[in-house]
């Protein structure tokens, strides 16, 4: 569905104080959570701000349907919505919007009436821009990632509106509004003493994982941080040791289980779980051994093996 440009809004909307304010970014990130809060927080300090997001992808595009930007009255922007061609393009656009106080739809690449930016995929994409006039849809998202729920925003270009949506939408147009789904962080728990577990929680803390590591000690802790957002990882030589702590994890449920060890260990191990009364569809859900690529001996590739192994079981799942 292509949105019609959307009609000025009432007066009550905040406008921007500095009219020379020219766009500038304030730090880099895709993190949709990131730009939330640099919008929330905008409005909390009195600034005015607008939020940009991806409504439609025409062709090829750099980032996922969805994707957001915000700026500040004061030219400061955070985020992205293509590969980094547009972005600045994008930020005056929001300016411009919060000026007007009016919401306002913008095409960039294939399908616009304008001799103007080309974006290096080929394609096109539409931006809806949308002058906030509160915060609180943004902190009730905020809020429910904080308590590892599923939430969503709901954009009406209609109504010029953006309201908390349902858990179970998905990110795209549903009839008149588009909605934006969010997902609480990956968390990843590690279990494992080792430079090869040290490595892993460093390369998934650098990669904005909420990381947790342990030895087993803490099972009854650990297990009850495990979620449908949660990839658990077993990163040990010691069947025994891990047998009670992987019965925990297939009961829990996560999107990921991974366990190191080679293919004649995971028979054992298979053998160990069914004894433990474990059904072979459940232990087929355990990925061994770990990784996307084999014989990862050393332990920086071993973690990059493991972690993009847990970013790709991400992907596909689809909340």
């Amino acid at each position: 569905m292509q949105p019609q440009f959307a009609q000025p809004q009432p007066a009550h909307i905040p406008v921007a104080r500095d009219p020379a304010a020219t766009p500038q970014r304030a730090f880099l990130t895709d993190d949709s959570v990131a730009v939330l809060r640099f919008a929330a927080q905008a409005l909390a300090s009195g600034m005015a701000a607008a939020l940009i997001v991806l409504t439609e992808i025409r062709g090829g595009a750099a980032r996922p349907l969805g994707a957001q930007m915000a700026v500040r009255e004061d030219g400061l922007y955070c985020g992205f919505v293509s590969g980094g061609c547009v972005e600045a393009a994008a930020a005056w656009e929001g300016l411009e919007a919060i000026k007007s106080g009016a919401d306002r739809t913008v095409i960039y690449g294939e399908g616009s009436p304008w001799f103007d930016i080309v974006l290096p995929c080929g394609g096109g994409i539409t931006l809806s821009i949308h002058p906030l006039r509160s915060a609180r849809p943004l902190l009730a998202v905020l809020s429910a990632l904080e308590r590892r729920h599923a939430p969503a925003l709901r954009y009406s270009p209609d109504t010029q509106t953006l309201d908390v949506g349902a858990p179970d939408e998905e990110t795209g147009w549903q009839e008149d509004a588009f909605v934006i789904h969010y997902r609480p962080a990956t968390r990843v728990i590690i279990f494992g003493r080792s430079v090869e577990a040290d490595m892993t929680a460093t390369l998934a803390e650098a990669a904005g994982y909420d990381v947790h590591i342990d030895d087993g000690s803490r099972l009854r802790t650990l297990s009850g941080l495990i979620d449908a957002h949660t990839a658990v990882i077993f990163l040990w030589h010691d069947l025994d040791r891990e047998l009670p702590l992987l019965s925990a994890a297939l009961t829990a449920a996560p999107f990921y289980i991974g366990a190191l060890g080679s293919r004649r260990t995971h028979e054992k191990r298979i053998r160990a779980l069914t004894d433990r009364g474990f059904h072979p569809d459940e232990i087929a859900r355990i990925k061994a051994p770990i990784g996307i690529f084999p014989q990862a001996r050393d332990a920086s590739s071993l973690a990059l093996s493991v972690l993009a192994d847990v970013a790709a079981a991400r992907g596909r799942r689809p909340a």
